[in-house]
């Protein structure tokens, strides 16, 4: 299974000027988390890193600091993440059939996720890990007055990684720069093309890390993985 994983953002919510994924979290760059976690997996034979020239030196020294064992090759991104992505699809191996979409700020996702996900998509045409919605949503209208409170029990809140047939997605991506579409993932692209999306059991530590906040969180489910993890 082939993994592309976008990484050529800019952490602003986080207070920085810097891509975020280089950040530290418990000694190691955000990103080599989601290495390390790519490496371990069974399925993922193959990674595609997308992101800006100027973070290559950086990116170059984490490969060299985690020596993963599975080819990396670094793809140059665009100016929004569905940019970014549609050149990691023209930058995937001519033999790749089937592709994982991973944000590089997901660095909590275990390796089990990556190959529940690639298991999944042997099955269908597209699929995204996700998790039932737990609180109350409220639809709010531009006065901030409350207009709707959906159902909760058919919600659910899409997460990565998300993973397509590469020769469709690629079809969708063409669809959506001929008609400028903007869209925020990929799986959006094929419910504007009319295609089917399937739900895959996502985890609840895998939390994006955008804010200061949420750094603080991962690095408490981290330590307590290693404090469960066998000696």
């Amino acid at each position: 299974m082939h993994l592309l994983i976008p990484a050529a953002g800019v952490g602003r919510r986080m207070g920085s000027d810097r891509n975020k994924l280089l950040l530290t979290l418990l000694g190691k760059p955000i990103l080599s988390w989601t290495l390390l976690a790519a490496e371990a997996s069974q399925s993922i034979s193959w990674i595609g890193i997308i992101g800006q020239p100027e973070d290559y030196p950086d990116f170059k020294d984490i490969l060299a600091a985690i020596a993963l064992t599975k080819p990396v090759a670094l793809i140059q991104g665009g100016t929004t993440r569905q940019g970014s992505v549609y050149n990691g699809l023209k930058g995937l191996p001519a033999d790749a059939e089937r592709v994982l979409i991973h944000d590089g700020a997901r660095c909590l996702a275990t390796p089990e996720l990556f190959d529940r996900c690639a298991a999944a998509l042997l099955e269908c045409s597209g699929l995204i890990a996700a998790v039932p919605v737990k609180d109350t949503i409220k639809v709010v209208g531009d006065q901030r007055e409350i207009i709707d409170t959906p159902d909760r029990s058919n919600l659910w809140a899409a997460q990565t990684p998300q993973g397509f047939e590469v020769k469709t997605l690629r079809q969708c991506h063409d669809e959506g720069d001929r008609l400028g579409w903007s869209v925020t993932d990929d799986a959006a692209l094929f419910e504007k093309c009319g295609l089917p999306v399937h739900i895959v059991e996502g985890e609840e530590t895998n939390l994006k890390v955008t804010t200061p906040v949420d750094l603080a969180i991962a690095e408490f489910i981290l330590r307590q993985r290693s404090q469960s993890a066998p000696a």
